[in-house]
């Protein structure tokens, strides 16, 4: 299921969603902050543009939307049912977790977003 070849390996790991086989990103790492927006222009791969047309990414933000409210909800159900918190406190674990994991959304919804477009080929992966 997070095998190469499926949209969860490239929505997961930010690899590019035609070949899988490098990072989307110019750093994986989300919490870089100053390059959360820095993407490759192509791949070096298989040549797929990124950017598909300008502003393409804006569409990731209707995605945004809805993985900022699964992690609103995820922090919800943990603080006020499984810890037993009050309303106040649950609601300040929800605020507290969309501003720990605001670049860990905004990557997930650019890679959610870009495999809504694009699928895996298998003829262009590197042959191992």
């Amino acid at each position: 299921m997070f095998k190469k070849g499926s949209k969860i390996y490239s929505i997961i790991t930010g690899a590019c969603p035609k070949c899988h086989e490098e990072s989307m990103y110019e750093d994986p790492n989300p919490y870089n902050v100053s390059k959360l927006f820095s993407m490759h222009e192509r791949c070096s791969n298989c040549n797929t543009k990124y950017k598909i047309e300008p502003s393409f990414f804006y569409g990731a933000m209707y995605v945004s939307y809805a993985v900022g409210i699964a992690f609103g909800v995820a922090a919800f159900v943990i603080s006020y049912l499984f810890i037993g918190s009050s309303l106040k406190t649950a609601f300040i674990a929800i605020v507290g977790a969309l501003i720990v994991f605001y670049p860990v959304i905004v990557r997930l919804s650019r890679n959610i977003w870009i495999n809504i477009f694009m699928s895996y080929d298998k003829k262009l992966a590197k042959k191992n």
